[in-house]
């Protein structure tokens, strides 16, 4: 639809040069539309919201950082965004509820907006072919290597409560104590079992409230909660035993199930005097995010999903999703052959941190004659303690900076450290539409600079053929004054 034929309110007209209108005229819709309707029935349900309407309203919601409701009532009052979506003209209805967006976020997982991002390189490569002025040749044999990749792993931060094991217990005990209220209306001639629940209450604030708490003092808080809970597992036990029809819903039986894990973690770890387990819970509202060490400065240790993401001219692309902890790596082959799946041939370089190149990945690079960026292994030889050549190998590990300026650029702009999805698979999906939205704005500015070049030569080019046409004009004028 062209712009000028978008019914506005007061008979306004729209900016062409907005944001919004800019992004619309440039992303592939019908690519991204293709996607998202493969995950629908072709039969089965009712008919489904216009496909450009939900991938342009996920778009709004991340690149503005706005919540369900807020990304709706926002696009209830904004003309441009209306426009965005491809409406025909502006309405003040809803365009959606915005409970779908949980729906949303179960249908399209990281993948499905990992092919998105692929759309956008491929879409790059031919502009950028098409600014060199190459042609396709059927006899020109394609490059084996080319281009660098740079790999980094980073944290995407669940936004939860910072988990401590006494904070952790005291959220199962009156978790459980919710578990026993319920079970308890369901046996009317059941009397309600004793919970100590206030007693207990006090005592978690006696040691919680506490400015400096010795290891004495916070191990018999743990004690204490971990008695009153198993009291509580003990009734919930009775209490379902005598039930014949029906008992918890499966929302509560899951939580039942997240607190009997916890009860025996927290356990093993206070009778072994240790502070860590394996699949340790730190929530037991979000059960599958998990502690992740990283080392940071600002934290010594994230709770979150552990992501392996390589970079390509600025693009970001999520290889890996892991809510365990995990050896980076890991990871090198799969982001290489990854590459190569993706642009037809390996790379000439690749930049990653230390931990990546250990002997056996080096060794696979080296037969794939893939150049690797990085301090070699072993006793320093000569010339690399000369300092030329320590400033040439510091300018080039430099280089992969460029991945930790797009993982700030995604916990800061686009809130990449506060996922606020509760389930796993939401919270993926979540993460995904963060890169797809930092890989558009990377890929507007690109078509935004390649737009103002052609704008450019247009304009030098009308001026040229004015500026002869005045020549030629002039030379015509003093012939006919000489005859």
């Amino acid at each position: 639809m062209k712009i000028w034929e978008f019914k506005t309110p007061f008979q306004m007209n729209l900016d062409p040069n907005n944001r919004w209108v800019v992004l619309a005229q440039r992303l592939p819709w019908d690519t991204m539309a293709g996607l998202y309707l493969s995950k629908m029935h072709s039969t089965m349900g009712a008919p489904t919201v216009d496909a450009r309407i939900v991938i342009g309203a996920v778009i709004i919601k991340h690149k503005l950082n706005l919540s369900d409701q807020e990304t709706i009532a926002t696009i209830q009052e904004n003309v441009y965004m209306q426009y965005f979506l491809g409406l025909e003209a502006y309405t003040p209805d809803k365009v959606f509820d915005s409970s779908l967006f949980v729906k949303i976020r179960e249908r399209l997982g990281a993948a499905d907006f990992d092919q998105f991002v692929q759309e956008l390189i491929r879409m790059e490569q031919e502009a950028g072919k098409k600014r060199a002025g190459k042609q396709e040749n059927d006899n020109e044999q394609p490059p084996t290597h080319q281009g660098s990749l740079k790999v980094d792993a980073t944290v995407a931060d669940a936004e939860i409560k910072y988990p401590t094991d006494l904070d952790l217990l005291n959220g199962s005990r009156e978790k459980s104590e919710e578990l026993i209220d319920q079970l308890s209306k369901l046996l009317p001639n059941q009397i309600k079992p004793r919970t100590y629940r206030r007693v207990a209450r006090k005592e978690y604030l006696k040691v919680a409230l506490k400015k400096r708490k010795s290891r004495k003092v916070l191990r018999q808080g743990i004690r204490r909660q971990l008695q009153y809970l198993r009291r509580n597992l003990g009734h919930i036990d009775r209490l379902q035993e005598q039930l014949t029809d029906k008992g918890l819903a499966r929302r509560e039986y899951d939580y039942l199930e997240v607190i009997r894990r916890v009860y025996s973690q927290q356990r093993e770890m206070y009778r072994q005097e240790k502070n860590s387990c394996a699949h340790r819970i730190v929530s037991i509202h979000q059960p599958h995010v998990r502690p992740i060490v990283r080392g940071k400065a600002k934290a010594r240790v994230e709770f979150g999903a552990k992501l392996g993401v390589s970079l390509w001219n600025g693009y970001a692309r999520i290889d890996r999703i892991s809510w365990e902890a995990y050896n980076e790596a890991e990871d090198l082959k799969t982001q290489v052959e990854r590459y190569r799946e993706l642009m037809g041939y390996y790379p000439e370089r690749v930049l990653a941190d230390k931990i990546y190149l250990n002997r056996e990945n080096r060794e696979w690079l080296k037969k794939l004659r893939i150049q690797v960026v990085g301090k070699p292994l072993g006793r320093p030889s000569r010339f690399s303690q000369s300092k030329s050549a320590r400033r040439k190998l510091a300018r080039e590990m430099a280089k992969r900076n460029q991945v930790e300026g797009k993982f700030g650029e995604g916990k800061r702009r686009y809130q990449l450290n506060k996922i606020k999805a509760k389930s796993a698979q939401t919270a993926e999906s979540w993460i995904g539409a963060i890169f797809l939205v930092m890989n558009l704005a990377r890929w507007s500015r690109t078509f935004a600079w390649l737009y103002a070049r052609i704008t450019i030569f247009i304009r030098v080019r009308i001026e040229n053929d004015r500026l002869s046409a005045n020549n030629r004009m002039s030379k015509t004028c003093f012939c006919f004054a000489i005859n």
